[in-house]
């Protein structure tokens, strides 16, 4: 079997994985599943960055800026107040980031976003453990 056939593989796994978890998710383990998503595609989108796959990278940096875009959009604005204003600027940072690192192919600033979105990403955890 080949690289392409596994990968391929993997990409069908864990997209009915991800479908069944969110399935299943309350609203705030639901942005965990979105978080957990982001943070595997961006150790992907390392990897091809590392391996040349350029193409492939491109496909993983367009995953992880449409879950941004999409985490960034579920902000609530009218009644987020300074939480969901710094929110939404650290997203907007993240995502010039990353497209930043879709040229260069600075693996210092893709683990600048890793950090960044992985203490928020414990945040969240925090956040969902306290409401249970």
């Amino acid at each position: 079997m080949s690289a392409y056939n596994l990968n391929e593989s993997y990409d069908s796994y864990r997209t009915v994985d991800l479908e069944a978890r969110a399935a299943a998710a309350s609203p705030y383990e639901l942005v965990l599943v979105l978080f957990d998503g982001l943070l595997d595609e961006l150790a992907r989108a390392r990897g091809h960055i590392e391996g040349k796959r350029y193409q492939q990278k491109g496909q993983s940096l367009e995953k992880c800026l449409n879950i941004l875009g999409g985490l960034n959009g579920a902000l609530d604005y009218e009644n987020g107040g300074e939480l969901v204003q710094g929110l939404a600027r650290l997203y907007d940072y993240c995502i010039y980031r990353l497209s930043d690192v879709s040229v260069s192919l600075s693996l210092e600033g893709l683990d600048e976003v890793v950090g960044l979105l992985g203490v928020l990403r414990d945040g969240w955890e925090g956040v969902n453990a306290t409401r249970k």
